[in-house]
C-alpha cells in the first residue's frame, strides 16, 4: 500500500497554506517543521495537490462504503454518504448506514406503489369530472365566438368616427415607449453609460511592459526614491533590480531586453524555500537595496546588485525590513518574535528588542531613533535604541496585528487586524484614539496619505486607507474616526494599497488579478489593470507616473498612466 510520510504531509500543508494566499502561516508552519530541509523535489508537485490527495480519499471511502461484490450496488446512488459522514466515520459505519438507508428506500418505495394504486382510483374519478367541465367550456366558447361578432359590426361603425378610438391609441403608444426603451428586462440608460465609461478606464497594453525572469511567486516591490529603479523580491531565491527607462512606456520596444541585475540569495538549489525574498526597502537617498529572507538574514546591496554586508542574528524569517530616515540604522522584525536594529556602518547588530510572545509581524520607524512593532500576540509595542523596556505598549486587538504604520509627522500610529479592525494610537494615552470597525474581513495592510502638517502636500487632508480580505478598500478620516468613501471594485482580498506622491489617487491590488487606480477626491476608480495571476503589492515611482504591480504568476508589470 502506498503511504505518505509525515514530511511530505507537511510540505502538502505548506504548500496549501501558500497557495491560498495565507502567507504569514505558511511562512511560520514551515520554519516550525523544517521544510527548507525537506528532499522533495518542489517542481513535481502540482498546485492544488493536498485538496486533490483528500478528494481522492474521500472517493476511496465511497467507494469502499458502497462496494458489496456486485455490480448492481456499486451503482447505487453516493448520495447516500454525506462529506463529513465519510470524514468522521470508518467504513463499517458508513456500510450500516447506507444498509439502514436503503431499507428505508425499499419501504418508501411499498409504500410508494400503494399511494399509486389510490392515486389510479382518483384520478379515474377526476378524469370523468374533466369530461363535464370540457363540455361546459365548449358552451361557453360558442359563446364568446357570438359576441366577437358583434364587436366586429361595431368596429366597422368605429373607423366611421375614429375620434371615439383614443384611448385604443393611448394603449398602443405605452406598449411601443416600453420597447423602445426595451421593457422590464433591458437596463436603464446610466448603466449603458456605466458600462462604456468602464471600458474607457482600462488601461491598453501599449501602456504596460511586461517585466519576465523570475520563476516564482514575486512577493515585493519598491521603486528606488531617487532614480529609474524598480526592485522585485520573489520565492525564487532572487531579488532583482530593473532599470526601467524613463518617460512614457513605448508598446514598440516591448520585447526589447531591460537591463536587469539579479541578486541571489542562494549558494546551491534555486527551489530551496528557505530562500524565499519576503521582503525589500530603499534607504533614503536610493544608494543601498536591503533585503530580507526566509532565511533569517537581511542582506545589504548596492544599487548596481554588490552584496555589502549580511546581516545574520534572526533565528527565524524576516517579514519586515525598513530603514531609518537618516539611513544609519536598518530595522527587522521576524518569526523568532525579536526586532533587530543594525548598524549599517559596522553591519553589526547594535540592540535586539525580545517584548513580543510571538512572530513579528511588521515594524516601522516613528524617527531616526525610535519605533513600533507588531506581532501574532494581538500586542504592539513602541521602543527606542538604548532603552531595555518598551516606552510604550498598546493593547487591545483581539487577533494578530498584521501592519502598524505611523502617520507622516510620527504622531500617531495606525494598526489593523485579523479582528475585522484597524485602529489609531496616540502616545499621549493608553487607550487608541479611533476605533475603525467598518470591514467584514481581516484587515491585510493600511497606509497614510502623503498629506497634510509636514508633508509635501500641507493642504491636502490627512486620509488613512485600509485594505482587507472583505475585498474592499476603506478610505478614513482620522479626525472623525469615519469613513470616508468605501471602495468597492475588487472580487478577492486585497492585499495592497499605495497612495501616488502627490495624495491625488490610491492604487490597490487584489488576489482577483486587478489593480486599481482610484481617486482619493472622488472615490472612485479611474484606471483599471487586469494581470494573470493575483498581486501581492503595488508600489509608485517617485514622480508617479507610473505604477509597478507584482504578481503570482511570477511577473512583474509596469504601468504608466496617463491621468
Amino acid at each position: 500500500m502506498i503511504s505518505i510520510s509525515s514530511s511530505e504531509l507537511n510540505y502538502l500543508v505548506f504548500r496549501y497554506l501558500h497557495e491560498s494566499g495565507f502567507t504569514h502561516s505558511a511562512f511560520a508552519f514551515g520554519y516550525e517543521a523544517g521544510i527548507d530541509k525537506s528532499r522533495i523535489d518542489v517542481n513535481m508537485v502540482p498546485p492544488g495537490a493536498l485538496v486533490t490527495f483528500v478528494q481522492k480519499g474521500i472517493q476511496y471511502l465511497e467507494l469502499e462504503a458502497n462496494f458489496s461484490g456486485s455490480d448492481a450496488d456499486m451503482d447505487e446512488d453516493f448520495s447516500f454518504i454525506q462529506p463529513l459522514d465519510l470524514i468522521t466515520k470508518d467504513p463499517n459505519e458508513l456500510h450500516n448506514m447506507i444498509k439502514a438507508k436503503k431499507e428505508n428506500l425499499r419501504q418508501h418505495k411499498i409504500e410508494s406503489n400503494k399511494t399509486v394504486n389510490e392515486d389510479n382510483t382518483r384520478e379515474h374519478l377526476q378524469g370523468k369530472e374533466k369530461e363535464r367541465k370540457e363540455k361546459e367550456n365548449e358552451l361557453g366558447m360558442e359563446k364568446i365566438r357570438l359576441e366577437k361578432e358583434r364587436e366586429k359590426e361595431k368596429g366597422v361603425l368605429e373607423v366611421l368616427h375614429p375620434d371615439q378610438n383614443h384611448t385604443e391609441n393611448h394603449e398602443d403608444k405605452i406598449v411601443v415607449e416600453n420597447l423602445e426603451n426595451g421593457g422590464h428586462e433591458g437596463p436603464e440608460p446610466m448603466e449603458i453609460s456605466q458600462s462604456l465609461s468602464s471600458l474607457s478606464n482600462n488601461i491598453p497594453s501599449s501602456d504596460v511592459k511586461i517585466l519576465e525572469g523570475h520563476t516564482s511567486e514575486v512577493f515585493a516591490c519598491a521603486w528606488n526614491p531617487s532614480g529609474p529603479l524598480l526592485a522585485s523580491g520573489s520565492g525564487d531565491s532572487t531579488a532583482r533590480i530593473w532599470k526601467i527607462a524613463e518617460g512614457p512606456c513605448d508598446s514598440s520596444v516591448q520585447n526589447e531586453m531591460v537591463n536587469v541585475v539579479v541578486l541571489k540569495h542562494f549558494k546551491g538549489r534555486t527551489n530551496e524555500k528557505s530562500k524565499d525574498v519576503t521582503t525589500l526597502d530603499w534607504n533614503g537617498d536610493g544608494t543601498l537595496l536591503a533585503t530580507g529572507s526566509y532565511d533569517g538574514q537581511a542582506r545589504i546591496w548596492s544599487r548596481d546588485g554588490e552584496l555589502k554586508s549580511t546581516l545574520n542574528k534572526h533565528k527565524g524569517p524576516i517579514f519586515s525590513l525598513k530603514w531609518n530616515k537618516k539611513g544609519d540604522y536598518l530595522l527587522s522584525g521576524s518569526v523568532d518574535k525579536t526586532a533587530i536594529v543594525w548598524d549599517i556602518k559596522t553591519g553589526e547588530w547594535k540592540q535586539q528588542f525580545e517584548y513580543h510572545s510571538a512572530p513579528t509581524l511588521d515594524v516601522d520607524w516613528r524617527n531616526n531613533v525610535s519605533f513600533a512593532t507588531c506581532s501574532t500576540d494581538n500586542m504592539i509595542y513602541v521602543c527606542k535604541i538604548g532603552e531595555n523596556r518598551p516606552i510604550k505598549t498598546f493593547s487591545g486587538h483581539q487577533g494578530e496585528v498584521n501592519a502598524i504604520k505611523w502617520d507622516p509627522t510620527g504622531s500617531l500610529l495606525a494598526s489593523c487586524s485579523d479582528d475585522h479592525t484597524a485602529k489609531i494610537w496616540s502616545l499621549k494615552q493608553e487607550q487608541h484614539l479611533h476605533d475603525l470597525k467598518e470591514h467584514a474581513k481581516e484587515i491585510y495592510t493600511i497606509r497614510w496619505s502623503p498629506t497634510g502638517p509636514g508633508t509635501n502636500n500641507p493642504n491636502q487632508q490627512l486620509v488613512l486607507a485600509s485594505a482587507s480580505f472583505d475585498s474592499t478598500v476603506k478610505l478614513w478620516d482620522v479626525e472623525l474616526g469615519k469613513v470616508l468613501y468605501n471602495l468597492n471594485g475588487h472580487r478577492d482580498p486585497v492585499y495592497s494599497i499605495a497612495f501616488s506622491p502627490n495624495g491625488e489617487y490610491l492604487a490597490s491590488g487584489s488576489m482577483d488579478k486587478c489593480m486599481h487606480i482610484w481617486s482619493v477626491k472622488e472615490g472612485k476608480i479611474v484606471k483599471k489593470y487586469g494581470g494573470n495571476g493575483g498581486i501581492f503589492e503595488v508600489s509608485w515611482s517617485k514622480d508617479g507616473d507610473k505604477v509597478a504591480a507584482c504578481f503570482s504568476n511570477n511577473i512583474v508589470s509596469v504601468i504608466e498612466l496617463r491621468m
